[in-house]
């Protein structure tokens, strides 16, 4: 890095968002770090900020002047910000759809107000699933293309972005960096907040949910959030290369039959059995996995029937980094981790108490226990 910027980090409290500050407080930046009640920021692994290596700024997306007294906010604009990286978004499913508006919807507007008040260039942290429920290839070029779009989550961060494009038709600078499912570290899988496909995770392995809607070959895209922190850091630093363009931060895609064949490795695990959609009935389905399922699955089933494939040919071109070469081997670090911290299934036992136990007590037997339901805080954790 040759030039010391000063930058605001909207949601910089949240999972990305707490990587992408600590990312630029180590380049040397001086960061000011818009946060919502929260006393620290703390990175994926745990580790929280130094108090003193960034400002904290108790804020509000929602509100008008991003809930700052009048001073500050015109402080903010006076100052000279020479960037803003809003990463500031409700992520969960199944939230009322003014929810989505105000943080996902309206806060973009408030943060464009400030960028366009001070002139400062703008990193927009989006999703790649702006693309809706389209299959086939999915370029980094492509908005509007008459998608249906599967969720409030997705239609709000879709008219977010329609906002910075049409904030850039109006002079506003920006750069947009469009993550797909963001999971946890790429060498260790260590994750911050176990949610969403997690959730769905640990319904699965469990046998809590037996039967899915799906496709074997439909796709998910999971992305490790270390590799979604350095392109956004890369953007930013780079931000005249990257000036008007959007970059998919996505991974090495899964297909179901990967997923099955993966979790078909650990022992403990239940695979679930996906369903044609237009053979599935959730009607037949035993009372209780019925309840799983409308309480949670609904909210992510049309994941499972999806077959997209990201471009990533910006990203290529401008970072230094790649995503993971093999999807399974990312996923198996993801799984092993998730044992490990005891979130599924039991952690694998070493080999001197399985020998222990063949010399006591013959085959090992012993069965995974049957874990809590997901509530519906599960489901609902704290946003990007």
């Amino acid at each position: 890095m040759t030039e010391r910027l000063r930058i605001l980090v909207t949601g910089a409290a949240g999972l990305v968002g707490a990587e992408v500050t600590a990312r630029l407080v180590a380049a040397g930046h001086r960061v000011t770090a818009l946060v919502h009640n929260q006393p620290v920021v703390i990175r994926n692994d745990g580790t929280p900020l130094e108090p003193d290596a960034v400002t904290r700024l108790p804020g509000d997306v929602t509100k008008p002047r991003l809930g700052l007294p009048e001073a500050a906010y015109q402080a903010l604009v006076a100052d000279g910000l020479d960037r803003i990286v809003h990463c500031a978004a409700i992520t969960d499913f199944g939230l009322p759809d003014e929810v989505y508006q105000a943080v996902n919807v309206d806060g973009t507007v408030h943060v464009l107000e400030l960028a366009r008040a001070g002139g400062v260039p703008l990193v927009h942290v989006g999703t790649a699933y702006v693309c809706g429920e389209r299959d086939g290839l999915i370029r980094e070029t492509e908005l509007d293309e008459g998608q249906r779009l599967a969720n409030a989550y997705e239609d709000s961060k879709f008219r977010a972005e329609t906002l910075v494009h049409k904030a850039q038709a109006d002079g506003v600078r920006a750069a947009i960096v469009r993550p797909s499912i963001v999971v946890g570290d790429e060498r260790t899988g260590v994750v911050r907040d176990y949610k969403n496909i997690y959730v769905v995770l640990k319904l699965a392995t469990e046998g809590k949910v037996r039967s899915i809607p799906g496709q074997y070959e439909a796709r998910l895209d999971l992305v490790p959030v270390d590799y979604v922190a350095d392109i956004i850091t890369e953007v930013t630093h780079r931000f005249e290369e990257a000036a008007g363009r959007t970059f998919h931060a996505v991974g090495a895609p899964l297909t179901l039959r990967d997923f099955s064949d993966v979790m078909a490795e650990y022992p403990p695990f239940h695979v679930p059995r996906f369903v044609p959609p237009t053979s599935f009935d959730a009607q037949r389905l035993p009372r209780r996995e019925r309840a799983y399922y409308e309480r949670v699955m609904t909210l992510y089933e049309s994941y499972f029937r999806r077959r997209m494939r990201f471009d990533d040919s910006h990203t290529a071109g401008l970072a230094t980094r790649r995503p993971p070469a093999d999807g399974q081997d990312f996923l198996r670090a993801l799984i092993d981790h998730c044992l490990e911290t005891g979130y599924l299934g039991a952690p694998p036992a070493d080999a001197t108490e399985v020998l222990a136990r063949l010399n006591t007590t013959g085959p090992d037997a012993t069965s995974a226990a049957d874990g809590t339901g997901p509530t519906a805080s599960d489901v609902n954790g704290a946003g990007r």
